[in-house]
């Protein structure tokens, strides 16, 4: 993981800047409009995230990690995209999620992402991050959320796997594949740019969530 500090851009991402935005707190009125249309799960939820935002704001940067990280592996239910959407692979909004009380690995991640931007972390410190994972004797895909204190910092890793928010030299289970935030995309493992199709396709998905994030009342 601690490569991931030193990739250079994806020159394909470029079109991503118009997404970056300023770091604003959510809007409250917003997001509770967005929740009642979502469902009263969804409502629900967004009450209890705000109660859990509100006591670790202002507090050090790790508890605030492990306050959203605790809050959606607490909240949500893990399942498959086939069994909760119908889909191979889609990408909930937080909303979404809260509302179906499921998710999986990028939706977890997702959820964290938007609700730390929120509570006011810039985009540049987070990372979506997608890996290989050792567990049980495979290596199976997966992603998580990145957190660096500053660009050359070994960056937390926030997980729906391990409970823990642990540094990322502390998960050598974990092997970086590419990551991405609103900003554009690295290379997981090397400063060679990432091509073809497959990153591309899944930065498609992760415009339409910054999207749907955005108009649900996330950040401004």
């Amino acid at each position: 993981m601690g490569a991931l500090r030193r990739h250079s851009w994806w020159a394909a991402c470029v079109a991503l800047a118009c997404w970056a935005l300023t770091v604003q707190a959510w809007d409250p009125d917003r997001l509770a409009s967005s929740a009642a249309r979502h469902g009263e799960t969804a409502v629900q939820g967004v009450r209890a995230l705000r109660q859990a935002v509100g006591t670790a704001l202002g507090r050090d940067e790790l508890t605030q990690l492990v306050a959203v990280n605790d809050f959606y592996n607490h909240r949500l239910a893990f399942r498959e995209d086939a069994d909760n959407w119908g889909q191979a692979d889609y990408w909930a909004s937080p909303l979404e999620s809260l509302q179906r009380s499921q998710a999986d690995c990028e939706d977890y991640a997702i959820a964290k992402y938007f609700t730390l931007v929120s509570m006011g972390v810039p985009h540049r410190k987070l990372r979506m991050v997608y890996v290989r994972v050792a567990t049980a004797g495979l290596v199976l895909p997966h992603m998580v959320l990145t957190y660096y204190p500053s660009p050359e910092a070994d960056p937390y890793v926030l997980d729906n796997l391990v409970g823990e928010v642990r540094r990322a030299g502390r998960r050598p289970d974990l092997s970086p594949v590419f990551s991405f935030n609103a900003d554009g995309l690295w290379e997981g493992v090397g400063p060679v740019a990432v091509g073809g199709a497959g990153p591309a396709e899944r930065l498609s998905r992760w415009r339409d969530v910054l999207v749907k994030a955005r108009q649900d009342g996330f950040f401004q």
